[in-house]
């Protein structure tokens, strides 16, 4: 979705979809650990049961699941089924955790309509609507947008045709209990919330480490992505909330609001090993997309039999 990024400053716009300041779109690939990282041990897709996935969640006990390796291809078909119904998918996890990336990933193989509530509120207020002009009053008075503006953004945005016919994937929203509660209220329930998580260690490595060039706009990283040429890192610089001080309030108050949502998505939440390669995070993915429309597909048939 096209977006008016001179209306303000992202950093303001994390504020005012009641989120600490969120790092600026950015390749995530480039932040995530080296392929070449410690292995890890037994490394397996684990899934509680492989035959009843998606019906046994436990509530009290999410999914967690841990990758094995397998092929780095990324070029991947549209799947789905015209007779099943669309998935609806919530993924989260905090800054520097890989979510652009995954999101990237995910729609490109199973055609889903990506949908970010911040990448709405950009959009709502370039193009004059009621609610970008709701929205724009609060945030020049420095004040957050309150949840009923942009619960109606992301309403209206999964209600729309593609959203529908294709499924949705809804990208770290809800972000509190009031939204989430809102969204259900709505009639708005994922199939599946998927959660990745990553060391806090790891995640402070990832966003210390990242730099800007002010003339390309690419984002490198000092360990994992270097300049290609000492001419490039004379002229890098580093957000000013790219700071180990700075990102771990961030990392507090996302697990604050996690924890939160959680509560309300127990029965369908799936932990996902975020600190490998980015290949590796997709393969445990797509494992739990792929179970659930298979059985999906499986119901719509016998149904229809």
């Amino acid at each position: 979705m096209a977006c008016n990024v001179n209306v303000v400053h992202q950093a303001a716009m994390a504020s005012a979809i009641g989120q600490p300041n969120k790092p600026s779109q950015r390749p995530n690939a480039s932040l995530s650990a080296p392929s070449n990282s410690k292995p890890k041990s037994c490394c397996k897709l684990l899934l509680s049961s492989q035959s009843s996935f998606i019906s046994g969640f436990s509530p009290s006990r999410p999914q967690t699941l841990t990758p094995f390796r397998s092929s780095r291809a990324q070029n991947f078909p549209v799947v789905g089924s015209a007779k099943a119904e669309p998935l609806r998918i919530m993924i989260s996890g905090a800054p520097a955790s890989g979510k652009g990336t995954q999101c990237q990933l995910i729609t490109q193989k199973y055609g889903l309509v990506h949908v970010a509530a911040g990448d709405l509120l950009r959009a709502e207020i370039a193009s004059g609507s009621e609610n970008g002009r709701r929205a724009r009053e609060y945030m020049e008075q420095g004040q957050l947008v309150p949840d009923e503006i942009v619960v109606m953004m992301v309403k209206e945005r999964l209600l729309q045709p593609d959203s529908k016919e294709k499924g949705w994937l809804l990208d770290g929203y809800p972000r509190s209990s009031s939204q989430a509660i809102a969204l259900k209220e709505l009639g708005f329930k994922p199939d599946l919330f998927i959660l990745l998580e990553v060391p806090e260690e790891i995640l402070v490595e990832r966003v210390v480490g990242r730099r800007l060039d002010p003339i390309t706009g690419k984002i490198y990283h000092l360990k994992y992505s270097r300049p290609e040429t000492q001419e490039i890192v004379s002229r890098l610089t580093q957000r000013f909330d790219d700071t180990e001080e700075k990102v771990k309030l961030r990392l507090n108050t996302h697990h604050q609001n996690v924890e939160a949502v959680l509560s309300m998505y127990e029965d369908i939440t799936i932990k996902v090993d975020g600190s490998v390669n980015k290949e590796d995070v997709f393969t445990q993915i797509d494992g739990a997309l792929t179970q659930l429309l298979d059985k999906r597909q499986a119901t719509s048939e016998s149904l229809a039999a």
